[in-house]
Order: C-alpha cells, then structure tokens, then sequence
C-alpha cells in the first residue's frame, strides 16, 4: 500500500472519529435531568366557625342543610361577634345594618328551590322559610339597607325570590342578645319542617 493511500485512510479515520466524537457531545448535552417533584402544599382548612369560642361545642361539622316543602337551607359558615367588635362593626357599616343587640351573627348560605312553584321572602310572602336558635331567646334577622332595593343580594340579603331550581348563595346576618346554650337550624315551608341541631341541648 502506498503512502497517499495510507495518509487519505488516516485522515479519514480521524474525520470519523471527530465526528463521532461531536455527536456524542451534542447528544449528552440535550439529555434534560430528571425533573424534581415538588413538594405539595398541605391545604388550609377552611374555618367555618367560630362557635367553641362562645362554649358551644358542635356535634356536627359545617355545612348542614334542612329542607321543608321543597325549599333547602343550607348553613355554609357562621361566625359569632360581639357587637361592638371590629369585625362586627366593620360588616354594620359597610351595609348599613339596622339596629343593636349584644351579638352580630355573620352567616353564609345557600338556599335553593326544589319545589315547581316560586318561593319568596319580601312584601308578598314576609313568612319566615328558617330560623337559627342558640337559646331561649330569639334570634333576630339583620336589616341590610344596603339591600334595600337589591333584592337576592350575593353580599347581604334581605328580600329573595327564586324561581323553580333557582339557587342562591349569600350571606345573611342575625343579631342576638341572649346566652349560648345550643344551636339548631330549622327550615319550614308550606306546613313541613325540618330541624337539626349543631350543638345540643345539654343534658340535664
């Protein structure tokens, strides 16, 4: 074999390998690490209420529904102020609540019509569809005049319709001056009713 032969198979020997060499480069460097998984943030749970606060230990957890004559009441949180509070007087100003009491109760619900007719609550219909009770004493309805002309208000309701398979979520205040001694919901519509209770009655 002569010399130019032998060059020219040397040179393109080492072409080969420069090439190869290259490629193996190019390829390590497009390989992508394995991903890590990050670590997954536990939830916060969410506070429904505040109710052990006030003595009031739930037998039940949040949210409870009572339904009567087609109409679902569903308590979603209930949170309990003393009136003069930040928190309580923060909520009477900025929707104009009327009157006074020695608790500012802060609830959000759900009410849904299940029934084939219109269920309301305002100047036609002024019966009242639930009731909370923590003691003897009762516990009144607050009067946003926020509301006043808004009626099914998702901040502050006063008046509400719902047409058959209407639902509305809302938030609805009560003001209470008794004593803490349960709590039970109660729905009642055209005759039926329904109660559970949160917290019961001690025994005595």
């Amino acid at each position: 074999m002569n010399k130019t032969m032998m060059k020219s198979i040397l040179t393109a020997t080492m072409l080969f390998s420069v090439v190869l060499g290259n490629g193996a480069i190019t390829s390590a460097a497009t390989v992508k690490p394995a991903a890590t998984a990050k670590p997954t943030a536990t939830p916060l749970p969410i506070m429904r209420d505040n109710l052990s606060k006030y003595g009031l230990k739930k037998d039940i957890e949040l949210p409870v529904t009572v339904t009567a004559g087609g109409l679902s009441y569903t308590l979603e949180k209930i949170m309990i102020y003393d009136f003069n509070s930040k928190d309580a007087q923060g909520l009477i100003k900025k929707y104009d609540y009327q009157g006074t009491g020695k608790y500012f109760i802060w609830t959000k619900i759900t009410v849904e019509n299940k029934s084939k007719d219109t269920i309301r609550q305002n100047v036609t219909d002024l019966s009242e569809k639930w009731r909370l009770l923590f003691g003897d004493e009762p516990t009144a309805p607050a009067m946003p005049k926020a509301s006043y002309y808004k009626p099914n208000s998702k901040e502050a309701v006063w008046d509400w319709s719902l047409a058959p398979g209407q639902k509305l979520s809302t938030y609805q205040a009560y003001i209470y001056r008794g004593n803490f001694n349960w709590f039970y919901i109660k729905a009642k519509y055209k005759g039926a009713s329904e109660s559970k209770y949160i917290v019961n009655r001690p025994v005595e």
